[in-house]
C-alpha cells in the first residue's frame, strides 16, 4: 500500500504508519498480561519469552520512530533548502527497515524471561526475568541500564534537541501553518513521555534497591513494587492511546491514510471485476464450443 503512494505520504507519515504498526503489535499482547494479573501466567514458557520479546521490540521501535520523526521535522523546517523530498522518502523506507531490525536486536535480552513459581508453595506461575548465568545483580544492572540508555535516554535527547531547534525556528517565522502541522507529532511525543517516563524512573529506583545502593524498608519495597505494576500498565496502555491521537489530532495523517485505503480498495475491486469478466468470457466460449 505504501509503495503505490510514494507521492502521497511524506517521510513523517511513513514513520507514523510504522509507529502505528508497532503500537498495534504491542496492543495484541495486552490481553495475555491482563489474564496473568488475575490468574497468574497460564500460557507456558515459550509464550512468556515470545510476548516479552514482542513488547520489548516494539518499545524500542516506537521510541526510535519518534526520534526519526523529530529528525525529519528538523530537516523539513530548519533545513528545508537542503532537503529533497524524493530522496528523503527513499531514505525513510530504508531507515524503517533498519529500525525494525535494530528494535528486535535490542529486545533479545527479553529471552531471559521465564515462567516459573515464585516459591514451592505457590500454585501460580509468574512471567518475569530470571538470570541463570553469572551474577544476577550484574546481569540485571546491565540489561536494565541498556534499556534505559538506548531505549529511552538517547532517543529522548535526540527528540529534545531536534524539537528545541525546530520550535525556536518556528517562533521566528511568520504564520503558524508549520506549527499546526506538527501538532500531532508533539502530542504523540508528550503522550509517550507521560506514559513511559514514570515507568523508567520507577524501574531505576527498583534497580537501586535490588543492588543495595539505597536504604529501604519493607514498606518502601512494597510501594516500589506496586508502583512498578501501575507504571508498567500505564506504559503498555500507550499503545492503545496513540491510534486515538492519530484519529482525533492528526487530521492530515488520517485523511492521507483513508485516501490510501480507499485507493487500495478500488484497485482490488477493479482487479476482481477484471477476473470476473475474464471468467465469464471463458465460460461463454466454452459453452459455444460444446
Amino acid at each position: 500500500m505504501l509503495n503505490s503512494s510514494r507521492q502521497v505520504l511524506t517521510s513523517s507519515d511513513v514513520y507514523l504508519f510504522h509507529l502505528t504498526v508497532a503500537d498495534g503489535l504491542m496492543a495484541l499482547t495486552l490481553p495475555f498480561f491482563a489474564v496473568a494479573l488475575v490468574w497468574g501466567w497460564l500460557f507456558g514458557d515459550f509464550m512468556c519469552k515470545f510476548l516479552n520479546l514482542v513488547i520489548e521490540a516494539n518499545f524500542y521501535t516506537s521510541i526510535i520512530f519518534l526520534a526519526c520523526i523529530s529528525v525529519d521535522r528538523y530537516l523539513v523546517i530548519v533545513r528545508a533548502n537542503e532537503t529533497h523530498g524524493t530522496k528523503q522518502r527513499k531514505c525513510s523506507r530504508i531507515l524503517c527497515a533498519a529500525v525494525w531490525a535494530l528494535g528486535w536486536g535490542l529486545a533479545l535480552p527479553a529471552l531471559f524471561n521465564d515462567a516459573f513459581k515464585l516459591d514451592e508453595d505457590s500454585e501460580r506461575l509468574i512471567c518475569t526475568e530470571r538470570f541463570d548465568i553469572g551474577s544476577v545483580t550484574s546481569w540485571r544492572i546491565a540489561t536494565r541500564g541498556f534499556r534505559h540508555i538506548f531505549g529511552f535516554l538517547i532517543p529522548l535527547a535526540v527528540m529534545v534537541a531536534c524539537y528545541g531547534i525546530t520550535v525556536a525556528r518556528l517562533l521566528n517565522t511568520r504564520g503558524f501553518r508549520k506549527h499546526r502541522a506538527m501538532r500531532v507529532i508533539m502530542v504523540v511525543v508528550i503522550a509517550f513521555l507521560l506514559c513511559w517516563a514514570p515507568y523508567h524512573i520507577t524501574m531505576m529506583v527498583d534497580t537501586l534497591i535490588r543492588t543495595n545502593l539505597i536504604r529501604f524498608d519493607c514498606s518502601f519495597r512494597r510501594s516500589v513494587t506496586l508502583a512498578l505494576d501501575i507504571t508498567n500498565t500505564l506504559a503498555l496502555l500507550h499503545s492503545s492511546i496513540n491510534p486515538f491521537l492519530y484519529a482525533f489530532v492528526g487530521e492530515k495523517f488520517r485523511k492521507k491514510m483513508m485516501c490510501l485505503m480507499q485507493k487500495k480498495f478500488r484497485q482490488e475491486r477493479m482487479s476482481g471485476s477484471k477476473v470476473s469478466r475474464s471468467t465469464s468470457q471463458t465460460s461463454e466460449g466454452t459453452g459455444t464450443i460444446l
